[in-house]
Formats: structure tokens, sequence, C-alpha cells
């Protein structure tokens, strides 16, 4: 790899960016995670390659949070040396996020929500970054403990002080959303997206009226885990490959997640995306992106090469009504 990266000029040709709620902001369709490889278990040359692979088609948000890793941080510290490298010309395109809820250090201020807890969290993670803001600063789940009035303020702060631009929120449920948005626009917080979890195989989201609500409502919604853990690429339809993260580390998918039940969903989807000359990939990202209200969807990578093949997946975001139809017939229950 060249020391020196200079960014491809047609970088974003082709890219068809989304309006994050009701703001001004425009998100890319897919954003690039830093959820579990860029902490200590890759090398940071291809670190380096995958973040430039991506922005050199156009994903511009790169997401991180204060405990990811390996070990917690570990991310953020591989991230900001990479920025130093490779992007401060880039620095005015690209949206950097960090987020803080779960926890981090130990003690009672290293976990959940208060305002001692995020303006913390926000300060060490610009330092491991190496910024001096972030474009969106999140709240990483609901505290039922503090009161969310505490929490919003404590962001609030983190924007008015200029170490964040925008607010976000994740794992917000339809209620906790509703009531958080009513409460940012009372203090004019730029509230603009709520990142959850949502797939063809995890409609939880869509069930209890979340999409709905950010749908007529805002905020946008940025989707994480949009291939449940890798379920959705169709590697586990002949057995647990050796280098998956089954056979690795089962601490987030466990071999008895792979019932005969959801495998059979599995390869019916994996047909019906055949039939839409897609991979079974390229179907779950699109189906997500086909949502208005869905303003980025998060992809995982462990090679540029992955993340290329997730990118054919903005090409055919159109789904008819029969194809609707045969996907809610087949994941019904999920």
């Amino acid at each position: 790899m060249k020391d020196e990266y200079f960014a491809k000029e047609n970088r974003y040709e082709g890219v068809s960016y989304r309006r994050a709620g009701r703001s001004g902001l425009m998100l890319p369709p897919l954003s690039l995670g830093f959820w579990h490889n860029f902490g200590n278990v890759g090398t940071i040359e291809n670190m380096r390659e995958m973040m430039r692979t991506a922005f050199d088609h156009g994903i511009t948000s790169f997401d991180l949070a204060n405990n990811y890793g390996p070990p917690y941080g570990q991310a953020e510290k591989n991230c900001g040396r990479i920025l130093a490298m490779d992007f401060k010309p880039y620095r005015d395109e690209l949206i950097i996020t960090s987020k803080a809820g779960f926890d981090m250090w130990p003690g009672p201020y290293g976990n959940w929500g208060s305002r001692k807890y995020l303006l913390a969290s926000c300060d060490q993670s610009l330092e491991r970054l190496g910024l001096d803001y972030v474009d969106i600063f999140y709240h990483h789940r609901p505290d039922p403990n503090t009161p969310l009035e505490e929490t919003m303020e404590a962001l609030k702060q983190i924007v008015t002080s200029g170490k964040a631009i925008y607010a976000g929120i994740s794992n917000y449920n339809r209620e906790q959303t509703e009531a958080a948005m009513k409460y940012a626009k009372k203090i004019h917080l730029p509230l603009v997206v709520n990142q959850k979890r949502m797939s063809l195989l995890d409609q939880k989201t869509q069930r209890e009226g979340t999409v709905e609500y950010c749908r007529k409502n805002g905020p946008g919604l940025v989707i994480f885990s949009p291939l449940a853990q890798g379920l959705l690429t169709g590697k586990y339809l002949q057995g647990v490959p050796e280098d998956s993260r089954v056979a690795r580390d089962a601490r987030y998918l466990h071999r008895e997640d792979l019932t005969e039940e959801k495998l059979e969903v599995i390869a019916s989807l994996a047909e019906l995306a055949a039939e839409r000359g897609q991979t079974l990939t390229e179907m779950s990202l699109a189906y997500l992106l086909f949502e208005p209200a869905v303003a980025s969807v998060i992809i995982g990578a462990s090679k540029p090469q992955q993340i290329l093949d997730n990118l054919k997946a903005t090409e055919h975001t159109n789904f008819t009504e029969e194809e609707l139809a045969k996907i809610h017939e087949i994941t019904k229950g999920f």
C-alpha cells in the first residue's frame, strides 16, 4: 500500500445520499462499522485499506463507540491513527460517530446515561480519535434509572460545546424515541438519528412501531446487524465454517441459533434473492434500504472486498409487491 493516500476523484458518482430524518444531514446508504474488526484482532494495514476502500466508494460515515474493540477503546484508537495518516484533508467530508451507554470503565460513573458518564466519555473518545469533534454523538441505550431529561441535556451540552455537531440515540423503542424527540425539540437539540438493530431475521423494530414513527416524525433510522450476525450471508447453509464468527467467537451468535427452521427460512430467502439477480447479502441490505425511514445501514467487514460486495446492494433496492409478500410470508414470526 502506498503511504500517501489520495481519495478517488469519482468517489461520489452514483451514490444516492439519504436524509437523516427531517434534518439537513445526508448519510450514505451504507456506513462502515467498527464494532468487531478494528480492535486488536487485525492489522492496521488491513483496517487502513478498508477505510480507504469505503471512502473511495462514497461511504463517508464511520460508526464507532467508546467500547468497540477489543479491548474497549481500541477501535477509536486505531481509527484515530488512520484518520491522522490518511484523512486529514477529507475531515469535512466524513461523518465520524461515537457513542456511550454501555459499560466502559469500572465503578458507577462508566456506564448507562448520566451527565457525568456521557460528558467524560465524549472527551475520552475525542482524545482516542484525535479529533476536536465528532459529527454525531449517541446515547447508546436507554437508561431506566437516569431521567431522560438529564441524558438529553448532557447531549445538548456536548453539541453546544462544539464536541459534536448532531446527537443520536440508539436502541430506543418507539415510546422512548417519541419521548426523546419531544424533549429534544423542547431544548432545541439536533437529535437526528436512532440506531436500531433490524434485519430480515429481526423485525422487532418494525413490529414495535419504531419504523413507522421515524418515517412520520424523524429521526432517521441507522440500522446495525443488518445481516443478523452473518446468518444472512448464507455462509451457514452448509455447516459452520472454521473461520466464521460462530466458530471463532460465540458471544453474540451461537451454534444453537442455527435451528433447522431458521436455516430453512434463510434458504428460502436465498432462492428469492437469486430470482432477483442478487446474493442473499445484497437482497438483505437492499430490503432495509427500501424503507424510506432508513438513513443508512451499517456494514461490518474484515477485508476490503466485503465492502465492495456489499455496495452491490445499492444497485437494486426496489421490490415488487409480489416480492414483498413473499418476504413477509417467509419471515413471518421473526
